[in-house]
């Protein structure tokens, strides 16, 4: 096959006309900080996913952060996660002084094995954070029975999951924290942001109090017209706040998440198709309980060559990827500062030399997707 001359990135956000024009406008009102725009973006994420509450923040990982230090989490507590997620949790665990406990994933769909959570569970255990992993959501009823059987708090890592619904309940819905990304891969983007859904008044007191430097009155509030510029601070706070100039994005973004969605579900179909008869590589499987799949990744295993190889070999095609994730219990500091705390965790190792993100965005073709599947093909040597 002819090798294209255009690289085909791993992943691009789709920006249009309606995007421009909402920053535009934005820029020209003369607010750009948080206010309004915000406001009205926190309003419309309770609407998706049904949410009582919903905190607009400048990255998912202030909103991991956010939560664990409202939780009051702190030395020798434990957090259950699954090791394949992205460093930040383990991160934002860590420096709370609290113990990540692992637990392993289901290989097809690379989510948290609920199964395998109640053996995790000690009198140090405060909350369990499972990932809706790529755009498919994690076993929500079980988790959330375990939860409330030992009374633990749940925090949905929901980074890859704006559109994932569990049963015709959007991510977000179950009466959980859950924690959104907006960064530029996610399905929808506020060039950099997140969102923290939660259901409990007291808590979003707390996080919003946190968010802007423990100050009760943000800027729109002290700056905005008959705003009182004092304030006071009770407790130490963060700066995570998402200014309305990234939120008017995200509105615009918001506005066509069904569309982008559509496209990407169809995007991956094309990828089902064209990689099924290919020896030599594990599609990703979905749940088996009723979903809506947010498509956010398209992952595949390389299981007949070495995936350095692999790699290699798609850059030689002109064709991006991502790794999504390394096993955060394969990370120097965790090895070090956890070691004893790890256990047996075959599923994600098994997966982890071999997990390989395949370009997918909204603006790509379909003839991108062929191309990258025949490019597969000649790789795995079925196309010669």
């Amino acid at each position: 096959m002819k090798i294209r001359n255009e690289f085909l990135p791993f992943s691009r956000p789709s920006i249009g006309e309606t995007e421009i024009n909402k920053v535009v406008s934005c820029l020209k009102s003369g607010w750009i900080t948080t206010g309004a725009l915000a406001g009205e973006l926190e309003d419309k994420f309770c609407t998706l996913t049904s949410a009582s509450r919903a905190i607009a923040l400048n990255s998912a990982t202030a909103g991991m952060h956010l939560a664990l230090s409202a939780m009051d989490i702190s030395a020798g507590d434990e957090i259950i996660t699954p090791s394949l997620t992205f460093a930040s949790t383990v991160n934002m665990i860590a420096l709370r002084g609290a113990i990540p406990v692992f637990v392993d994933i289901d290989y097809g769909t690379l989510n948290i094995n609920p199964g395998l959570i109640e053996e995790k569970i000690t009198s140090r255990t405060k909350a369990i954070i499972p990932v809706h992993f790529a755009g498919a959501p994690a076993d929500m009823e079980q988790i959330n029975k375990l939860a409330a059987k030992y009374n633990l708090t749940v925090i949905e890592d929901a980074a890859h999951a704006i559109g994932t619904y569990y049963k015709g309940v959007h991510a977000g819905g179950f009466g959980n924290i859950a924690i959104f990304s907006f960064h530029p891969i996610k399905n929808i983007t506020t060039g950099e942001g997140g969102m923290i859904t939660i259901n409990d008044t007291l808590l979003e007191k707390k996080i919003r109090l946190l968010r802007f430097h423990g100050i009760e009155r943000d800027a729109w509030k002290r700056y905005g017209r008959g705003g009182n510029p004092t304030y006071d601070i009770a407790a130490p706070g963060y700066k995570y706040n998402l200014p309305d100039l990234l939120a008017a994005l995200g509105l615009a973004q918001l506005e066509r998440l069904q569309e982008l969605n559509l496209r990407r579900s169809h995007l991956a179909g094309l990828y089902q198709n064209g990689l099924k008869d290919i020896r030599g590589i594990d599609l990703p499987e979905v749940p088996v309980y009723d979903h809506a799949h947010s498509w956010h990744l398209f992952i595949i295993k390389v299981v007949a060559i070495k995936r350095d190889e692999f790699m290699q070999r798609l850059a030689e095609y002109n064709i991006g990827y991502g790794l999504h994730f390394p096993p955060a219990h394969l990370l120097k500091y965790v090895q070090e500062k956890y070691a004893g705390n790890i256990g047996n965790l075959a599923e994600t190792e098994r997966a982890a030399d071999q997990i390989i993100s395949l370009p997918l965005f909204p603006d790509m073709q379909d003839a991108d997707i062929e191309y990258v599947c025949d490019a597969i093909k000649e790789i795995l040597h079925h196309g010669r």
